[in-house]
């Protein structure tokens, strides 16, 4: 007699519905093994709201299978919870994946990932029928975000829609007990994709003869347009001087460094040095850029790949396009390195079309190698360092997006649009916080057609529909215009608060208790209408309080003035009462246009911004040292004075030292006042002091002026959480030494691990300020 319900001998069924990252993951074949090894019928099926599971048997096998569903999950997998109920037994002794059904709910896209051990031992066998396939893939490898079109995730709802299985695919596919059983990117030479190389005035060559002639092309000095994962790469053989130096200039790049792909840790290890931390980072599935120290001694980079750097940012190869491009064995000996920067004209969104790469790329690439599998998500590389033996993301791309942040606190539908530098925008419902993938900078027409898109294209593979949409304050940002044109609500919410807010998000802070945010970076629009940036904030998702802030110095000329560190050291000299000797380098490195000028702008105020930017100090110290005067990328001084300081920091005697004065009524915010600092540096440089010995000391002095504001704090607040955030603390060094700092002191420290603490991740903290569910939403006071 069978026992009763719930005995290990009774029969039953249940459905149990799973969410998260369980779709193009392998989940349904990793679902349909246990469910045949545990004697149990039913079947597992897509949806739009995730991985539908009924499963019928002993009611042993049902909690062993409810168990081990989570515990033995594929390694792609992740699970946010599971949902199940128990049904009426049917019968049968089948267990079966059927067809993917359409319909409302949500369910997580897995990023792309990068080859697999399993397929790279099959590309390079020649006895195996994928030997040299270019496309090669399996349920634990390959394209995923990026070539999503709708959900659920199966092959009609991706771009490899047109290209249909062989036979022979098509029973690999079929067969449980294949590595490609229901892998969605299957294929071989028979069913496509297909490579085809395109240069001018040359006959297309086609597979293997594609390949080789890039390779021959890349190795004689060319520049070639590859398609990758996310859109096209600009690659060139970055040993070669000529031709990287070529490449900087057909895209204007400045002196701004390249990153480089190898094939292997071998390769990687002959031009950086690796610490444990940065290997795992280099290894990981999702192949981000990882910026190392070079090498010392060292000479297989051209000097114009990093050119002023002490750091040059590397990749491991992750599709077998790559792979194969470096060469297997019996192969031509090709490039041990590559230039691979983003294949777009500066300032443009990266190229994903392959007529577009023709045109677009026209002027920058000698050759084109692509393919007919199209690109429907514009994804770029990420790109992370190592801090204190943690990751710190400088830019989380592909690889990180589409996966979600969990949240603190739950919001409600809503589009956060983030700033104009570096955008990347968020949305966001309930207890998830879905970030795009890099957008890039807001300051063209082709960035803000990409924004529009991509902003559509989440939407649809989250199901967020946003009730609202979240901006920065400032009225110049573009992302605030097209907020207020999309014809949704709009809310307002400071900069440097939104910083401070994302980092208390991605730390789990629910924001019933206030913390200390030190909120430094290049510009944010204040209150005052002044440019903020040097911000010491009491604050939680309701509100914030202005406890210090950096003195404020002009900021002449706007823009020009961030593009000249060496007019913002005079400015900082000026308003320490530092007089401008004409022997300091700050001083020699301007025009006599400029020194005419500038006292003028500097008494009056006359074309000038008040700022109190933490970055643009940086900027001025650096120029002071004599480092860089002018720069040609976004934070170029500030990465070089960092550089050099990493180099002096156990000999470079004491920290300068900054003055924090209180306001006079001790009711308004105190100034951080750098003028002993910037005393000091005019005097060790008058006296012809090492730069790398007055970068090491500036930083401990920044470091040690963020322990005393925080220590001078907890005695008046008794918060004892601090939050750093801003792009200032992407400096390594700097974020490591404040760390260490605050730690001694007992302070709780909260850095960024998951999402930039630049404006790549002011989405995050818009987001939660503007949009968390409570009581009275719409009486936020930090929103407009």
């Amino acid at each position: 007699m069978p026992g009763a319900a719930g005995e290990p001998g009774a029969r039953g069924r249940q459905r149990s519905t799973v969410r998260g990252v369980v779709q193009g993951v392998g989940f349904r074949p990793f679902v349909y093994a246990l469910a045949r090894d545990l004697g149990l019928s039913g079947s597992v099926g897509n949806t739009a709201g995730g991985v539908v599971i009924e499963v019928e048997g002993a009611q042993s096998g049902l909690t062993a299978f409810t168990a081990r569903l989570r515990s033995d999950a594929p390694p792609l997998a992740r699970i946010t919870g599971v949902l199940t109920e128990v049904m009426s037994c049917r019968g049968g002794t089948e267990f079966v994946i059927t067809d993917s059904t359409g319909g409302t709910g949500r369910t997580l896209v897995s990023p792309d990932v990068a080859t697999c051990d399993d397929c790279l031992a099959e590309l390079a066998d020649p006895a195996d029928r994928r030997y040299r396939h270019a496309f090669i893939s399996c349920t634990n490898c390959g394209p995923r975000f990026t070539i999503v079109v709708d959900l659920p995730y199966d092959r009609p709802a991706t771009t490899m829609a047109d290209l249909p299985l062989c036979g022979t695919c098509a029973a690999e596919y079929a067969d449980p007990g294949d590595r490609r059983f229901h892998a969605q990117t299957v294929a071989c030479r028979d069913c496509g994709p297909t490579l085809t190389l395109r240069q001018p005035g040359e006959p297309d060559r086609v597979g293997d003869d594609a390949l080789a002639g890039a390779r021959e092309l890349l190795s004689a000095g060319a520049i070639v347009a590859v398609k990758g994962l996310g859109g096209y790469h600009l690659a060139c053989d970055a040993g070669d001087e000529a031709a990287v130096a070529a490449l900087r200039k057909r895209k204007d790049r400045g002196d701004k460094p390249f990153a480089v792909m190898v094939a292997d840790l071998a390769a990687a290890e002959a031009i950086a040095e690796l610490s444990a931390a940065e290997h795992d980072l280099l290894t990981d599935f999702r192949r981000p850029v990882v910026l190392l120290a070079r090498r010392a001694g060292s000479a297989q980079l051209a000097a114009a790949v990093a050119p002023g750097s002490p750091d040059v940012g590397v990749m491991l190869a992750y599709t077998p396009v790559h792979h194969l491009l470096f060469g297997l064995s019996g192969d031509e000996p090709g490039p041990a390195a590559l230039v691979m920067t983003s294949g777009n004209v500066s300032g443009e969104p990266i190229v994903i079309d392959d007529e577009v790469a023709r045109t677009r790329l026209g002027g920058l690439a000698d050759a084109w190698l692509g393919h007919d599998r199209p690109i429907h998500v514009p994804c770029d590389d990420s790109v992370v360092r190592v801090a204190g033996g943690v990751e710190l993301p400088v830019r989380r791309s592909r690889g990180y997006a589409p996966l979600p942040v969990a949240l603190p606190v739950p919001v409600h539908p809503a589009l956060a649009v983030g700033g104009d530098l570096k955008n990347t925008f968020c949305l966001g419902e309930g207890g998830y916080a879905w970030l795009s993938a890099h957008v890039g900078d807001m300051d063209d027409l082709a960035t803000l057609q990409a924004f529009e898109a991509a902003t559509a294209q989440l939407s649809a593979v989250t199901g967020v529909r946003p009730q609202y949409v979240i901006a920065d304050r400032h009225p110049g940002y573009r992302s605030a215009a097209w907020a207020e044109r999309c014809g949704l609500p709009t809310r307002l919410v400071q900069h440097h608060h939104a910083h401070i807010a994302s980092a208390m998000a991605e730390n789990g802070l629910d924001g019933t208790e206030r913390v200390i945010g030190f909120a430094f970076d290049g510009t944010g629009y204040g209150d005052d209408g002044a440019a903020w940036g040097g911000e010491v904030l009491i604050a939680d998702y309701d509100d914030f309080t202005r406890a210090a802030h950096l003195r404020y110095a002009w900021l002449p000329g706007g823009d020009a003035g961030v593009r000249n560190p060496c007019r913002m050291a005079l400015s900082h000299l000026h308003a320490a009462g530092v007089a401008w000797d004409p022997r300091l380098p700050s001083v020699a490195a301007c025009s006599a246009d400029e020194l005419a000028v500038l006292p003028r702008q500097l008494e009056s105020g006359l074309a000038c911004i008040r700022t109190s930017s933490m970055g643009r100090l940086f900027d001025a110290v650096s120029s002071l040292a004599g480092v860089c005067h002018r720069i040609a990328y976004e934070a170029e001084a500030a990465m070089r004075f960092e550089g050099l300081a990493r180099g002096a920091l156990s000999s470079c005697g004491p920290a300068y030292t900054f003055a924090v004065r209180p306001d006079a009524t001790d009711a308004g915010p105190a100034l951080l006042d750098p003028s002993p600092v910037l005393a000091a540096i005019t005097a060790d440089v008058l006296a012809a002091a090492d730069p790398a010995v007055i970068a090491a000391r500036f930083h401990l002095a920044v470091a040690d002026l963020v322990a005393e504001v925080a220590v001078d704090l907890r005695a008046r607040t008794g918060l004892n959480t601090i939050a750093l955030s801003g792009g200032v603390f992407l400096n390594a060094l700097l974020s490591t030494l404040c760390a260490e700092r605050l730690t001694a002191q007992g302070f709780q420290c909260l850095r960024h691990r998951n999402v930039p603490p630049s404006d790549a991740g002011l989405a995050l903290g818009q987001l939660v300020i503007a949009a968390r569910v409570t009581e009275q939403v719409e009486e936020t006071p930090s929103c407009a």
